[in-house]
């Protein structure tokens, strides 16, 4: 591929436009020129020099993550800062940590935008991007497979990074879109650097007299991308919410290399991947947030449902080969209508590359019984077996052996019972391969060797605790046994603390949060007026609904305060305590009543198709939706479905959770 420029200088002249400048490269190479008034783009001829009175940043430039247009500018966004993570055959692999917004037009501050709106627009851009962990390359291309890149190596050659990335897993995307546009008529390819949003871990390996590395590497998948609530089920291109493919590498090195060289790609004698993916269940499902610990489940049966379903699948099929699908879905109470919509569309459906396993998680697994795991492996044991897994032998010019297929797990948020189960077969995996070259013997295992066990259980920790923070705001519940191969009260007990900041996060946080998602990812594209999107900015509530938490705040104070401060007469303190404790309980009683409009909702793309749902399909109950009733359907413990009799048809354009434009 062609090289990218690792680094550059930044000059600004004066209101006219940015210039970058790469350090520490030929004559020949190029310069960059973005127009501040007209946005224009221009890569400049070699030996351009900048203008004398350009004022130069005293910040080193790492990449440009691209361009984004507000209400008020168009922002370049550029990393400033990195961390080496590791070097992957050869090529260093960093994870971005600090950034710049750049505006084009000279009158908006950064700092101190002139416009409210155009202020909450930069506060979210800023969020993703502090909040969000990226990692990148100039030379090894990290949204694709080991596999993937080694079949389109011959016409790679000549090609930039960005045009061989692969489009799920490049994160900045839509940012690099005038790059991109830009370079048909210029080759800006070694300007346009393609981030992910994942994980990155690798480790030396020394066993049995053999030095190795192990790498995982997760990619989260730009398409309906957001957070544990608000991003649920699949939309109807196919594309479904915390969908990620994680590979694992394993490659052993020549007897032959010096130690303490850089590895490259020739200095491996084996290589190996074995990928797996997670998403979330392929249906039209969401979870209401009510502030309720758990919210109202909803299933969506809109007319050809199951076509969003077969998209899916026959891409996956497209892309990885066969597929086994590991649904890890509880059989009973909350969980149950999910399981069984999933399972009769996956039964309509009957493709021939898809095959279907169930597993009842918390049931095999009660008691602390995690050794259970080993039942579903046995299961879907043939299945591994059949896919395979990538294998290049230095010896031999064409691959040993080719991965055929993936297991797709699942559960209910795609993170902690997946974490368990996608570790539990990447070490069955990892032993096959080790035994594949001689470096175990039979009948040994991962975990009959503390040092590499040690590893691999904390690279599959820190992975699964990477993704869990991405989608839902923390780490991963049931770690301590991917950490340590028990399951402990001490990590039952972390659990609970986690599921409590899941909890305050996914009803008070996470609307925000959301909104930066769909404004990173092009998913809402404002107008160029911040008049426009003033809701943004503005609580369409009711005072009395406003009002409420303040009540219930204050009688709690006039509550304390009647229990510490002197006392008069314990008669008229009996009254005083009736008086506030009355306006508590209205106050919560309102709240927990209309607890909907208390959650932090999305406002780039509302969810108000999906709250207000009463087409067929299936909701466990209409908490939260206020006093009138107007709006309750069903309630009630057992799974009811509803408009099962007379099924409404719903134009796409009214149900879809699509991009929009304000």
């Amino acid at each position: 591929m062609k090289p990218l420029h690792q680094r550059f200088n930044l000059y600004t002249d004066s209101n006219d436009a940015y210039i970058f400048v790469p350090v520490g490269e030929s004559v020949a190479a190029q310069s960059l020129t973005v127009n501040r008034n007209t946005a224009e783009i221009l890569l400049n001829p070699p030996q351009t020099t900048h203008p004398y009175n350009a004022r130069r940043s005293g910040k080193s430039v790492y990449g440009i993550m691209g361009i984004i247009s507000l209400t008020l500018s168009e922002y370049i966004v550029i990393i400033t800062g990195r961390e080496l993570q590791g070097s992957l055959m050869g090529h260093e692999i960093y994870k971005a940590s600090d950034f710049d917004i750049l505006p084009l037009n000279p009158t908006v501050n950064v700092q101190n935008p002139p416009h409210p709106v155009e202020a909450h627009l930069l506060a979210l851009l800023r969020s993703h991007l502090n909040s969000s962990v990226f990692y990148f390359s100039y030379g090894w291309d990290l949204t694709r497979r080991l596999q993937a890149q080694y079949e389109t190596r011959e016409k790679d050659v000549d090609r930039a990074l960005w045009e061989v990335a692969d489009d799920r897993f490049f994160w900045n995307r839509y940012m690099q879109t005038k790059l991109i546009e830009a370079s048909f008529n210029q080759d800006l390819g070694a300007y346009i650097l393609p981030v992910i949003y994942g994980t990155f871990d690798i480790r030396p390996v020394f066993l049995q007299g053999t030095r190795m590395e192990l790498c995982l590497i997760s990619r989260r998948s730009r398409f309906r991308s957001g957070t544990r609530y608000f991003r649920r089920g699949i939309d109807h291109e196919g594309q479904v919410a915390n969908f990620n493919e994680s590979e694992q590498l394993l490659l052993v090195e020549n007897n032959n290399v010096m130690g303490g060289a850089t590895r490259t790609f020739n200095d491996f004698s084996h290589k190996f991947s074995f990928v797996q993916i997670r998403g979330s269940v392929p249906l039209f499902w969401a979870e209401i947030n009510t502030l309720r610990y758990k919210p109202d489940l909803q299933i969506m049966d809109y007319e050809n449902a199951s076509e969003a379903t077969k998209t899916h699948l026959l891409a996956l099929n497209a892309i990885y080969g066969d597929q086994t699908l590991v649904n890890l879905v509880n059989h009973k109470g909350y969980e149950k209508p999910v399981k069984e919509a999933y399972e009769r569309v996956i039964e309509q459906l009957n493709l021939p590359q898809v095959r279907y396993q169930y597993f009842d998680f918390h049931t095999e697994c009660k008691n602390m019984r995690w050794d259970r795991i080993s039942v579903l492996v046995d299961k879907v044991e043939e299945d591994i077996r059949r896919y395979g897994y990538f294998h290049l032998n230095a010896d031999q010019p064409t691959p040993v052996r080719v991965q055929q297929g993936t297991v797709r797990t699942n559960c209910m948020d795609n993170l902690d019972r997946t974490n368990v189960v996608q570790a539990a077969l990447a070490k069955h995996t990892l032993m096959k391969q080790l035994q594949d070259v001689g470096i175990l013997p039979p009948g040994k295992g991962v975990d009959d060797y503390e040092a590499l066990s040690k590893d691999f259980r904390e690279i599959w920790a820190d992975h699964a605790d990477n993704i869990s923070k991405a989608y839902a705001g923390s780490g991963a519940l049931k770690s301590d046994f991917t950490r340590t191969n028990k399951r402990t009260q001490k990590g039952l007990l972390e659990d609970g603390v986690k599921s409590v900041l899941r909890y305050l996060k996914n009803n008070h946080f996470d609307g925000a949060r959301q909104d930066a998602f769909d404004l990173f990812t092009g998913n809402w594209v404002p107008r160029k007026s911040p008049s426009s999107a003033l809701f943004l900015i503005t609580d369409p509530r009711s005072l009395i609904v406003r009002s409420m938490p303040a009540i219930a705040s204050f009688s709690i104070f006039m509550v304390c305060a009647g229990m510490t401060l002197p006392r008069t007469s314990d008669y008229s303190l009996f009254y005083y305590f009736i008086l506030w404790f009355t306006l508590l309980a209205i106050a919560v009683g309102f709240i927990i009543a209309h607890g909907i409009l208390y959650v932090s909702w999305p406002r780039l793309v509302p969810l108000t198709d999906i709250v207000h749902y009463t087409g067929p399909g299936y909701r466990s109950a209409r908490h939260g939706m206020g006093l009138s009733g107007e709006m309750s359907v069903t309630s009630g413990k057992s799974a009811k479905y509803f408009n099962s009799g007379r099924r409404r048809a719903h134009s796409k354009a009214g149900i879809e959770e699509g991009k929009r434009v304000d």
